[in-house]
């Protein structure tokens, strides 16, 4: 085989990877996941009782796969514009995200320490927290930017 043939195929490969999109429906089954989640995230911190960590981490999973389908969705027209500002808001996701990550574990700190007098250990973000902002910030700056377009 050829260097020029193994070329190719690893270019479609890739092609193949960053135009990947599911088909618009998942967008109606992102939003339902995210809001089943978050309903029975309510449910369980007012009314379960006893130790339902695991419970906890499956909705966390859940909340995160439903925001992870509405990324991914196609939208019912998908042009060059629309893949652009897709790509401009992972883009603006992924920066607000590392700042968000860099810089909240000493805000916590700080007012943690201002509000008890007791002197507060030093907390690190979990993944469930950035990945969660990251996400949201994605999909609010998606919709805006095809909002002011």
């Amino acid at each position: 085989m050829n260097t020029e043939k193994i070329i190719n195929c690893e270019r479609n490969r890739f092609h193949k990877l960053i135009n990947f999109r599911l088909s618009h429906r998942f967008m109606s089954i992102g939003i339902a996941v995210v809001i089943l989640s978050i309903v029975v995230m309510f449910i369980r911190a007012f009314a379960l009782d006893g130790d339902t960590l695991w419970l906890k981490q499956l909705l966390q999973k859940t909340l995160l796969v439903g925001l992870l389908l509405m990324s991914l969705s196609k939208d019912k027209i998908e042009d060059e514009m629309i893949i652009g500002l897709r790509a401009q808001s992972y883009a603006i996701a992924f920066v607000i995200g590392v700042i968000y990550a860099l810089v909240m574990p000493y805000v916590e700190f700080g007012v943690s320490n201002a509000v008890h007098s007791g002197g507060e250990s030093f907390k690190d973000l979990g993944d469930f927290q950035v990945l969660l902002f990251m996400l949201m910030i994605q999909l609010m700056f998606y919709h805006n930017l095809k909002r002011f377009r």
